[in-house]
């Protein structure tokens, strides 16, 4: 009999648990009968059955907790973060622009996505601004895409036909269920402010907008999402958990790849993974050596084939470093 102590103690098998201990209690009685003639038959053919049903709860647990599993490690609910980098305006729009790709990327896949932050230039680019997408397999695909990203392009405003190179940082955050991250309120700066933007009156006539620092580490969260300041904290003290698990993964990543050379990213939103060169209509990452054509495509959504062709060459690699 199996033992499934594992089951009881999971919540979202503990209920099927009982059910499975009963089948075999019955599939015993019924093995311990004395029978003869047709009653051997029936009992067989009683404990076939009672047989195929607890294979059949066993297989329903097993499944159940092997998703759980690759949800823990693949999460299907993240935090994605763009901010403008070199390049003045022109980066802040290059920001906005990347951001917008993955929104309409999202919206094939039919993920969920939602503002929880930004902060517009005046020509309406992003300083900065993060997002919330939740669906399948939204981290599992987009786990690579965290760094900096570059475009090089003539911009509308430049009279002289001269070549411009900007960038624009990604952070890729997943939100775990369950996380080991301890954070002290003692540790936390909390500061409330009047959302922005749209949301209706009431937003902007009370503080609900909220802005946590870490002050161990110094990182800085804002949420202005919700219509409620509780809401707003709570969310953003999702997304600082979500941020200090990234900064500890990133430290061990660090670790590990010391021990060989030409590794895969760390996932430091210093590194520099991507180029998008609009006048040869190329798009190239760095780190597989590989190039794209119809960066208008791409920009409109179109960014699946190459998130499947990094996330299929670094996933190998991450796993070799794990």
């Amino acid at each position: 009999m199996e033992n499934i102590d594992r089951f009881k103690q999971n919540p979202k098998t503990s209920f099927l648990a009982p059910e499975y201990e009963r089948l075999s209690r019955e599939i015993a009685e019924l093995q311990s009968m004395q029978s003869e003639g047709e009653m051997v038959k029936l009992a067989e053919a009683e404990i076939e059955t009672l047989a195929k049903q607890r294979s059949a709860l066993l297989e329903q647990m097993e499944n159940i907790l092997i998703t759980e599993a690759e949800e823990e490690q693949y999460p299907n609910e993240i935090v994605l973060e763009v901010r403008a980098g070199a390049g003045g305006d022109e980066a802040a729009l290059f920001a906005y622009e990347l951001a917008e790709m993955y929104r309409r990327f999202a919206e094939s896949k039919g993920w969920n996505t939602r503002v929880l932050h930004e902060s517009l230039n005046p020509l309406g680019g992003y300083k900065e601004a993060s997002f919330e997408i939740r669906g399948q397999d939204v981290y599992r695909l987009l786990r690579f895409e965290t760094g900096v990203h570059r475009i090089q392009r003539v911009p509308e405003t430049e009279k002289s036909g001269r070549i411009h190179t900007s960038t624009a940082s990604v952070a890729i955050l997943p939100v775990y269920k369950k996380s080991s991250i301890v954070i002290e309120p003692a540790d936390l700066e909390i500061e409330f402010s009047r959302s922005g933007g749209a949301g209706g009156q009431n937003v902007n006539k009370v503080e609900t907008a909220v802005r946590l620092i870490h002050k161990p580490t110094g990182i800085d969260v804002r949420c202005t999402s919700e219509r409620s300041q509780q809401k707003n904290r709570e969310k953003a003290l999702s997304i600082l958990t979500a941020k200090l698990e990234a900064r500890r993964r990133e430290e061990e990543d660090k670790a590990r790849a010391e021990k060989r050379r030409g590794q895969i990213g760390t996932g430091d939103r210093s590194e520099k993974i991507r180029t998008y060169n609009m006048l040869q209509d190329r798009v190239t990452d760095h780190r597989i050596k590989e190039s794209w054509h119809n960066v208008p495509q791409i920009f409109a959504g179109g960014v699946g084939e190459i998130l499947k062709k990094v996330g299929e060459l670094l996933g190998e690699e991450a796993e070799g470093l794990a």
